[in-house]
């Protein structure tokens, strides 16, 4: 019979077991508790939380509301968020995780700091994910977002440049951009970078490597809008080409598990634990 294990380093990270804690709390509390956009990129996690009374609003309908009470995720929210809330009434509860925060901080003190000479803040990120909104936020819309190296290349470097990164991005594109500004810029401007990159999440690429290398397959938890599960992803892909993305044990293909002799489970900082143990008895009671 096949070894089944479930990666010990995958699951939560701090940020989201804080959100999801606030979130319980509340809910146990009584009342109605409202959370602005999807408190977890897990569509089962968030079906747990609605079960409980959770209800999930986007920014249109957050900006409507009045007299409520709504947790920010993890993932952190741009200022205008605040001042609607204070103009509506709405109590928050800021689960916004303290990485996010310090990050957030950062980005505004440089933007209001007078320079001579115009300055580009650069954030590596995401384009539209939630955190990125966040910091692009903190400059009232003037930060640059890049996604890839390729858009780098694209940068004005006559004008000086101030590089940051979304938390979860991954730690090697980020320094291979930073070296490509260094080699670039113009030696007239400055050039800083700040290596913003949540270690909890950096630090899970090597061990998913390791822990993708020790299976002949390899099962990937993980919701579909996860930035961070699609990066890990790729880490698996890269060192078992027979790793595959599901987001619950309805997408296991059986045919998969034919001679499979050690199967690996493992996820992003988005996947809950119980659904990982739920994915590993399925593939127990299968085989």
């Amino acid at each position: 019979m096949a070894k089944v294990e479930i990666d010990v380093g995958s699951g939560f990270c701090f940020g989201v077991v804080t959100a999801i804690n606030k979130a319980e709390e509340e809910l146990t509390n009584g009342g109605t508790l409202y959370c602005l956009g999807d408190i977890v990129h897990n569509s089962r996690e968030v079906e747990r939380l609605k079960s409980m009374g959770l209800i999930t609003i986007n920014h249109e309908e957050f900006n409507h509301l009045h007299n409520a009470k709504v947790l920010l995720r993890a993932h952190g929210e741009p200022p205008e968020t605040y001042a609607i809330a204070r103009q509506n009434n709405i109590e928050i509860i800021d689960a916004t995780c303290p990485v996010v925060l310090r990050l957030q901080k950062k980005i505004k003190q440089e933007d209001v700091q007078e320079e001579e000479g115009d300055k580009q803040i650069v954030i590596y990120g995401k384009n539209g994910h939630a955190e990125v909104l966040g910091l692009v936020g903190q400059t009232i819309g003037k930060a640059i977002v890049i996604e890839k190296l390729e858009e780098a290349k694209k940068l004005d470097f006559s004008k000086s440049i101030r590089l940051y990164s979304q938390t979860t991005k991954s730690l090697d594109e980020f320094q291979d951009i930073v070296e490509y500004i260094k080699e670039h810029i113009s030696p007239e401007v400055t050039f800083e970078y700040y290596d913003t990159i949540c270690r909890q999440v950096a630090n899970r690429i090597p061990n998913i490597r390791k822990f993708a290398a020790s299976h002949d397959l390899v099962f990937f938890v993980s919701g579909k809008k996860s930035s961070n599960g699609k990066m890990l992803f790729s880490e698996c892909k890269k060192i078992n080409s027979n790793s595959h993305l599901i987001d619950s044990a309805e997408e296991i293909d059986n045919s998969l598990l034919i001679g499979a002799n050690s199967i690996g489970i493992c996820g992003a900082t988005s996947t809950p634990k119980w659904l990982m143990e739920e994915i590993s008895e399925t593939i127990k009671s299968r085989i």
